[in-house]
């Protein structure tokens, strides 16, 4: 099992650890700054963090034995002259990187190559573990970017990235709000994926379209990597089919809007989400922090409440905030107002590490 946890909050990227049956915060790296997200590469071992500096624009960090060195961020090539873009609330969308939204290896025959998923929707590559990076852009320069806008942000992003371990060549993208793309030859071409998705909140037109589905997270099986799960805006989707179609999973109690979901590692049926009150409140139902759990594809959910605060609890778990180790039995996800908890039994029960965080962006298990 993972005995170790990076936690990303608005304030620094706090190192925890288990020791003795208990867990605890060890270290804290860039206290003060805004860390989005962090990946640690299981091919290697090295850490990426990625920090939002606000005016100062977005950075990214690399661990070494020595520390931390920063290294190159994405950039986006300069806008051709005369092209005119606006974002959904008619600004003008300028071709800058705003936010590191999603950090992924590539595959195990590929050492070197990382994925990241930026806004304002920007997909870029590196083969040299983050010294250089390129756009992807066959997806950048599609026709139908242009019709991608925001969801949870202002501008459109992308937030998942999924490396086929099968075929590294293979990998999917979730984009808020864009859908599901989707590779088969790492980038050069792309197809849009999600038939099956609902949006309630377009044009009568547009509710089954796949362009406009509001994906806030997309996780995949390691053991089955054709089943897919997706915590949408309008609630929970499953797909047995690697994306191509997904079946809404319906009568959810407390509530199936939410923004994280995490998959077992060997059980494709199994899966964690944490809900909450939709776009009226953003807060969790009755508030009680609650997990849900499914382990029989979506067909009835466990409500997980052991360890949970069930009176005035008003935490959100943002889409990469809740975690789950490489054995499927220990999760740990953390919240906006600083509380970070861990269960060693698949959610059965939870321990309060700390409820004292600034709000917690991202949790990762470290292997």
């Amino acid at each position: 099992m993972s005995d170790a946890l990076y936690v990303s909050t608005r304030k620094g990227l706090f190192s925890v650890t288990r020791s003795k049956k208990r867990w605890s915060i060890d270290r804290v790296d860039f206290l003060g700054d805004n860390v989005t997200l962090t990946l640690t590469d299981p091919r290697d071992g090295v850490t990426y963090a990625a920090l939002d500096h606000g005016h100062f624009g977005v950075k990214l960090h690399r661990s070494t034995p020595a520390g931390w060195e920063e290294i190159a961020a994405p950039v986006y090539p300069p806008k051709p002259e005369g092209l005119e873009e606006n974002d959904m609330w008619g600004r003008p969308l300028a071709w800058s990187t705003a936010k590191i939204w999603a950090l992924q290896a590539g595959g195990a025959d590929e050492p070197g190559v990382l994925w990241c998923g930026t806004l304002p929707g920007g997909l870029f590559k590196s083969n040299n573990r983050g010294e250089s990076w390129e756009m992807v852009r066959a997806l950048w320069d599609h026709p139908k970017r242009k019709q991608w806008m925001g969801g949870g942000a202002d501008l459109p992003g992308i937030h998942s990235i999924l490396v086929d371990p099968r075929d590294s060549k293979r990998i999917c993208i979730a984009v808020s709000t864009g859908g599901l793309w989707h590779t088969e030859d790492s980038g050069a071409t792309w197809v849009q994926r999600g038939e099956g998705m609902r949006a309630e909140h377009v044009p009568p037109e547009l509710t089954h379209d796949p362009i406009a589905q509001d994906v806030h997270c997309l996780v995949q099986c390691r053991a089955a990597p054709e089943r897919m799960w997706v915590q949408h805006h309008n609630g929970i989707f499953v797909s047995s089919d690697e994306g191509r179609r997904f079946a809404e999973i319906t009568k959810v109690e407390p509530s199936a809007f939410g923004f994280a979901v995490v998959v077992h590692p060997r059980h494709p049926d199994t899966a964690w989400f944490v809900p909450e009150i939709k776009d009226e409140k953003r807060i969790p139902v009755g508030g009680k922090l609650v997990v849900t759990r499914t382990r029989d594809g979506g067909q009835t959910f466990d409500v997980l409440t052991r360890g949970l605060p069930q009176d005035h609890a008003y935490d959100v778990v943002y889409r990469h905030a809740l975690a789950i180790d490489r054995t499927g039995e220990r999760l740990a996800f953390g919240s906006t107002t600083g509380g970070l908890w861990v269960s060693e039994d698949q959610g059965d029960s939870w321990t309060c590490v700390t409820h004292t965080l600034p709000p917690v962006y991202a949790v990762q298990f470290v292997n």
